[in-house]
């Protein structure tokens, strides 16, 4: 690793009575302070930007001429859990396209195996490239209408405080339980007054959000509109614009970022794929789409690092700087955004430097204690003929509604693919309960089979949608022989998988299998007559019942802006 170095020593290889050890020669710094392109070589002594804006020598020299230098960029949001990959995959997936700092929440483990998940990213945190840094999880499970395979209470989470990766709380999901003050989210609230306390507040406006935002809540990731976003800036929330695999909103928000509003505004991803970062990207994707719609290139650049930096309270980063941390991304151009090199904390980040991390031992094996289904368990039993039905909105983790009259037959309801009315179910897998719940959801477009995935925020239990009751089955028993993952049958065959062994949320594949299953998994579920782009993780949000506005869990159909379940 990058060798630190002392107090004199940075002093006087910034004045050049020493020769730094390493020079970036010959290329532009972009200013986020004033906007102007800075000319000047760059110095670094050991894990430190030393000097910019002069001329130095080196031990090591590498000429970035005709190259344009920005800060490392950082995720203010993200569940490493989502990428489907382990941490130190994760580093190796995402670093060489920029991303020199990852804020992550770790609740998606944490609702599997509570605290020793949480305790594996803080470990794993001392041995990536990038700084993942480690909020504690404020919400496990997310709600009371789940069965998780955890319980996260206020002792819990202090017990978990003092690690280097902390900044604080992670997002407050229960915001019913903040604003009508329920004694156990208050717990958790005073345990970082005065600190730093994420937010999760989808649609929350007037005194409600005056009440979420009191008790000292400072980021929003869940602002789907340029009008919610706008009012949660003037409540004094520093809004992350997200554009996850699922949840997209940078169109939405895009036009609210301004020079004037970016100190205020940050990146985020949340929930995002290997084959989406693949095909895609993933912060360089949302700057340089960004700046493609327009958005000035200081706003961009400045939400994706420097405002992230202040924000987070990350006063060593975010700008090329001397004193600061040596986090650089080189870029052909500012409106390409694609990174050819990228330096974290002075490291540059290349084969050689992630080939010599620590391992860290793999937590969460054998979590999937699921019951063996039978197809009749699929079976929607019901008196009426009124039916809620989740409604799918594409590119958004928000739901519809909906009621449809579905007809009942032998004491079933059964799904209607010619009316895009197909078969959801939750199977609680923690060995708790057994519990199995069954509904309706559109927006799949299946005609037949079925997919299945542990991966089920934020409770993670079993997720099923078919058409086909012999089908669902199959998918759902063959998620316990996997340890976890994603399934696709057809009249009896699986047709594609990906086993996620780690906790039933990540592989123990490199990043690169990964992608190429997930590209198998996709055309699989065409196969089905599926019509959304990412249906494996739609079907994930499906079941969190913190998202309005109906949801599915184990124990039922959810109506989230009542926060009940449905009789």
């Amino acid at each position: 690793m990058t060798e630190h170095r002392d107090l004199e020593t940075r002093i006087a290889m910034g004045r050049g009575d020493l020769p730094a050890d390493l020079v970036l020669k010959g290329g532009q710094v972009f200013d986020l302070v004033t906007g102007e392109m800075l000319t000047g070589d760059v110095a670094i002594a050991g894990e430190t930007i030393v000097g910019t804006g002069a001329q130095y020598d080196g031990t090591h020299e590498i000429d970035v001429s005709g190259r344009v230098l920005v800060p490392g960029f950082i995720d203010t949001h993200l569940h490493i859990e989502s990428s489907l990959i382990t941490p130190l995959e994760f580093d190796r997936c995402v670093t060489p396209r920029g991303v020199t700092t990852a804020i992550c929440d770790p609740h998606e483990i944490a609702n599997v195996i509570g605290s020793e998940g949480i305790r594996y990213f803080q470990t794993a945190s001392e041995h990536t490239l990038m700084d993942v840094r480690v909020q504690l999880s404020s919400c496990v499970p997310s709600t009371e209408m789940e069965t998780a395979g955890a319980r996260l209470d206020a002792e819990d989470i202090a017990a978990l405080r003092g690690h280097a990766s902390g900044i604080g709380l992670a997002e407050f999901m229960n915001y019913p339980g903040v604003i009508h003050r329920d004694p156990v989210a208050m717990d958790k609230l005073r345990l970082f007054e005065g600190g730093h306390i994420d937010g999760h507040c989808p649609l929350l406006s007037g005194r409600d959000l005056n009440a979420y935002v009191a008790a000292g809540i400072r980021t929003e990731h869940e602002a789907t509109s340029a009008a919610e976003a706008k009012e949660k800036l003037q409540k004094g929330m520093r809004v992350l614009i997200r554009e996850g695999s699922v949840s997209k909103d940078l169109h939405a928000l895009q036009p609210l970022l301004t020079e004037r509003t970016a100190p205020y505004m940050c990146l985020c991803t949340d929930d995002r794929n290997p084959l989406d970062i693949a095909e895609h990207g993933h912060l360089d994707y949302m700057i340089r789409t960004l700046i493609a719609l327009g958005t000035p290139l200081l706003a961009a650049y400045r939400a994706a690092s420097l405002s992230a930096a202040e924000a987070f309270g990350l006063k060593d980063r975010g700008l090329i700087a001397p004193g600061l941390r040596a986090d650089i991304v080189v870029l052909d151009s500012l409106e390409s955004c694609r990174a050819t090199m990228v330096f974290c904390a002075g490291r540059l980040a290349n084969a050689e430097a992630f080939g010599e991390r620590d391992t860290v031992p793999i937590v969460g094996r054998n979590s999937v204690k699921a019951p063996t289904v039978a197809p009749a368990d699929f079976r929607a039993s019901g008196n009426r003929e009124q039916t809620d039905v989740i409604g799918i909105l594409e590119g958004k983790i928000l739901t519809e509604h909906l009621t449809e009259t579905i007809a009942i037959t032998d004491g079933d309801k059964r799904p209607d693919p010619k009316r895009d009315l197909v078969r959801i179910a939750v199977i609680e897998r923690h060995g708790k309960n057994g519990n199995i719940a069954t509904g309706f959801v559109r927006g799949f477009g299946m005609k037949s089979g079925a997919i299945a995935s542990t991966v089920c925020h934020d409770h993670h239990n079993i997720a099923c949608v078919g058409v086909d009751y012999a089908d669902m089955a199959l998918a759902s028993n063959r998620l316990s022989a996997l340890e976890g993952g994603f399934v696709v049958v057809q009249d009896g065959v699986v047709l594609a998988e990906l086993a996620l062994p780690v906790a039933g949320l990540m592989s123990l594949d490199p990043f690169e299998s990964v992608q190429d299953q997930l590209g198998a998994l996709r055309d699989a579920a065409k196969t089905l007559g599926v019509i959304l782009e990412e249906p494996f993780l739609q079907l994930a949000f499906l079941a969190l019942p913190v998202i309005p506005a109906l949801k599915i869990t184990d124990r039922g159909m959810v109506d989230v802006n009542k926060f009940e379940i449905i009789s």
